[in-house]
């Protein structure tokens, strides 16, 4: 047996070779992630007697380089969580951590769980885009969230109000919301307070056909109204103006973004077979259910649905000592964007309250037992994915028979 430790970093990593009883076959080396090291590396480990496993931890994306290549090189490959291996074999008070200490205490661990180690299967080139854009997705969320709120507070010096006048959502072939674009042109109360109404109202009409909006003669006079009754202490110059509207440049850039992200997850999302189980939930809309697949990935890796909800971190965990009872906790050592992704879920049914849901009757059960917030919100969460799971598992099986 050949336990070979792959403690893995950015661009680089440390490599031992280790047989049973410590026996090291080859000393730690580094090997950078370029094709032509990975692949001597490759060549250096399939020369070796014996089977032959390489050993690394998940870290992100880092470890993916390193896994593909000595999997398509024909090596077992086995891919396990960090938390099990920072936790193994420390039988020493001393703290020292080095990239050559760490890549041995990775093959002691291969060796000593040889039989359970998890092979590494990589996600299809459709999952891997999908779980890419979705990351973005958020990412980009949440810079437009920060970008509305910088200009939030700058037309509450200019035109205060403003952005609670329009109700209308984001369009979804571009992103963009009525109130940013109006402010865009409009962004400055004296804009609208310094027209007639009449002006004002054949200004709006003109720029809601210009920019794609309805118009509504009820909704100029409001505006209008408003305009009149709040005035900004921001200068009505060309300065604030340039600032008002790079803002809003700024929100419309992110949002095209988002819109074509979102166009793009919805479709490699439908290309996968789960997409209608994952559309089929209550409160997944085109957004969730494409993160939903991207972020749980190819059920047919787990062995059981306990396993699904365990990859989410949602499993309970008992903390008791003598007559201490700890309060109740998950264990949180999955995955924090597939938690994220059902506590939104799991958002929409408690704000819309659907009386035949299961997953909702199960939430309000769990609420009226007196549970609390994060409780019955993890529970839900459980549960959308042990059903998810056996719907997903039932499809596969049906057209693996009909194939």
């Amino acid at each position: 047996m050949n336990a070979v430790g792959i403690d893995i970093s950015k661009g680089k990593s440390m490599i031992v070779v280790m047989q049973p009883f410590g026996v090291i076959v080859v000393s730690p080396y580094e090997v950078a992630h370029t094709d032509s090291e990975l692949e001597a590396l490759a060549m250096r480990l399939k020369s070796l007697k014996g089977e032959t496993k390489a050993i690394m931890e998940c870290t992100g994306s880092y470890h993916l380089p390193v896994a593909r290549a000595l999997r398509d090189a024909g090596l077992t490959v086995c891919a396990v969580h960090a938390q099990l291996v920072h936790g193994f074999g420390n039988n020493t008070i001393r703290k020292t951590k080095t990239d050559k200490k760490d890549a041995l205490k990775i093959a002691a661990y291969g060796l000593s769980n040889w039989l359970e180690l998890p092979e590494f299967v990589p996600d299809g080139e459709v999952r891997q885009t999908l779980k890419a854009f979705s990351r973005q997705y958020n990412k980009y969320n949440k810079i437009k969230t920060m970008l509305k709120n910088n200009l939030i507070a700058l037309l509450d010096q200019a035109f205060p109000g403003v952005n609670e006048l329009f109700s209308s959502s984001a369009r979804k072939s571009d992103g963009h919301e009525k109130w940013i674009d109006f402010t865009g042109s409009f962004w400055h109360g004296k804009c609208v307070s310094g027209l007639s109404e009449k002006a004002f109202t054949t200004a709006y009409r003109k720029w809601c056909a210009k920019h794609g909006y309805n118009f509504g003669a009820a909704k100029a006079k409001t505006v209008y109204a408003h305009a009149l009754e709040h005035s900004g202490i921001m200068p009505f110059n060309d300065a604030s103006k340039a600032l008002i509207k790079q803002a809003v440049t700024q929100i419309s850039a992110v949002s095209e973004t988002l819109a074509a992200v979102a166009a793009e997850m919805k479709r490699l999302a439908a290309s996968l077979p789960e997409y209608q189980v994952a559309m089929g939930f209550y409160s997944v809309g085109e957004i969730l259910g494409p993160q939903l697949i991207a972020e749980i990935g190819d059920v047919s890796r787990f062995p059981k649905k306990s396993s699904l909800v365990r990859f989410a971190g949602l499993e309970p965990e008992e903390r008791k000592s003598g007559k201490f009872i700890g309060k109740e906790k998950i264990s949180k050592q999955g995955s924090p964007h597939l938690r994220k992704t059902l506590f939104q879920i799991m958002d929409g049914l408690l704000k819309h309250a659907p009386a035949d849901n299961p997953i909702f009757q199960f939430l309000d059960k769990k609420r009226a037992e007196g549970k609390n917030y994060y409780s019955y919100m993890c529970a839900g969460s459980a549960k959308l994915l042990r059903i998810y799971y056996a719907r997903v598992k039932q499809l596969l099986d049906t057209q693996n028979k009909t194939a």
